[in-house]
């Protein structure tokens, strides 16, 4: 009697619905069916964060009709498994032909090759009615009480995350969708971070506190309206304490994940102009109050109050730093955050080690807009737990418009600059998903 075939196919939902329970059974009939379910951290990086844990979907996985094994999946790519269990065949949908998962379709391809295993591909589902229900879990990530804890879960899942700025809608959407794969792995950011430097520098003021918490919070609103990710604000100096106590519980209410507040008092200026601006360093005893306060206004353990240590800004030293960094901690801040505006990240790596000695859970966050060599995997390494890229998009957007304006004024006509810096008009309305 002849060996009955193998069969592997790969599971990412959480949503099933009628398309995958016919490719599930049509795999099924062609031998042994094992299914391999992508973990938590692989889904959120490629797809969205799942609403069910990886354990819960391969319950249901185990429990469809046809599946004979469940195994978890590490990684979107099919090395590991094609190696393990080298089946007859891999099955998958024919929508991975083009798009950012081509890459692991030429990978698997490879893989079946080295010892004669075929890659069978079944038409992909295109059903309204599918697109419906995903649209319907992507609405529940953005609930508040969802979206609040998400950025402590990837923390905990990953150890180091990453957060693009946002100051709008449509950079919103940037830093939710942007996605790269390389060397078969997807990245994506983690997170937003909404910068009051971007926030102000887009309606054309200064930064210096001078938009106030009204207006900040409808920048937040337009970001979270389209978006699902955990968001991060710049809280600059957090105000008055009793003012701040009152921002802690807006933001938790609404699902931002946490807020960053500096130590300084008085007009608040950018820190990157260092000590060219007179900028003052608030208390300890002052500064812990503040984050004491805030933290016992919080109603839930998700969000979180970072403490943002300018010492090394202002030429403190790092002993002070870190003097700075345990109080506040001890005052109850769920991170730190240490800021420096030199080009070499030597004191920000004293500071993280000396850090570490005495502490290996408290969150560092990291914001290398002047060092900015350093890769992200270095930053882990090192212990570090979140990178911020604070102000990229804004930098970005101003020179990209101003050339065209500047193009459009000397040819006296606008078709030089639509066809040398303007996406095409119907790009520009895909961006926009319908609802």
């Amino acid at each position: 009697m002849a060996e009955r075939k193998t069969v592997f196919m790969s599971i990412g939902t959480d949503v099933i619905h009628g398309g995958h329970i016919e490719i599930i059974g049509q795999a099924a009939q062609l031998g042994e069916l094992t299914v391999g379910v992508l973990t938590d951290e692989v889904v959120a990086a490629y797809k969205r964060h799942p609403l069910l844990s990886c354990e819960e979907r391969m319950k249901i996985a185990a429990g469809l009709k046809g599946v004979a094994h469940v195994v978890k999946q590490n990684d979107i790519g099919y090395a590991a498994p094609l190696r393990a269990l080298k089946p007859d065949y891999v099955v998958h949908g024919d929508d991975w032909r083009e798009g950012f998962q081509k890459p692991v379709r030429e990978e698997c391809l490879q893989l079946l090759a080295e010892y004669g295993g075929e890659l069978v591909e079944f038409p992909y589902s295109h059903n309204r009615e599918y697109d419906r229900l995903e649209a319907a879990a992507r609405s529940q990530l953005s609930i508040p009480d969802l979206r609040r804890g998400r950025l402590k879960w990837l923390i905990e899942k990953k150890g180091l995350v990453t957060c693009m700025e946002a100051h709008n809608g449509l950079t919103g959407l940037i830093a939710e969708k942007t996605a790269v794969m390389e060397n078969g792995v997807i990245r994506q950011f983690d997170g937003m971070w909404v910068s009051s430097l971007c926030d102000s520098t887009i309606k054309g003021k200064p930064d210096i506190e001078l938009v106030d918490f009204s207006s900040r919070l409808n920048t937040i609103n337009e970001i979270m309206e389209v978006t699902t990710k955990p968001m991060i604000l710049d809280g600059d100096t957090g105000g008055l304490t009793e003012h701040f106590v009152y921002t802690v519980r807006t933001l938790e209410r609404i699902g931002v994940s946490a807020v960053i507040i500096e130590d300084k008092i008085g007009l608040k200026r950018n820190s990157l102009f260092g000590t060219e601006a007179h900028q003052q360093q608030d208390s300890i005893p002052n500064f812990c109050h503040k984050i004491s306060e805030g933290k016992r206004a919080l109603k839930t353990k998700d969000f979180m109050i970072i403490a943002r240590i300018e010492s090394l800004i202002l030429e403190q030293g790092l002993d002070d730093a870190l003097k700075r960094a345990f109080a506040y901690v001890e005052a109850g801040a769920s991170g730190i955050m240490i800021h420096s505006r030199r080009r070499e990240p030597d004191e920000v790596f004293a500071f993280i080690r000396r850090f570490r000695e005495k502490n290996q859970h408290t969150i560092l966050v990291v914001v290398p807009t002047s060092y900015n060599a350093v890769t992200e995997d270095e930053f882990k390494s090192r212990g570090a737990n979140v990178v911020i890229y604070a102000n990229h998009l804004i930098r970005s957007s101003y020179p990209a418009m101003q050339k065209t304006a500047e193009t459009i004024l000397r040819c006296r006509r606008s078709k030089e600059a639509s066809e040398q810096f303007c996406m095409p008009i119907k790009e520009i309305l895909s961006l926009i998903p319908e609802e």
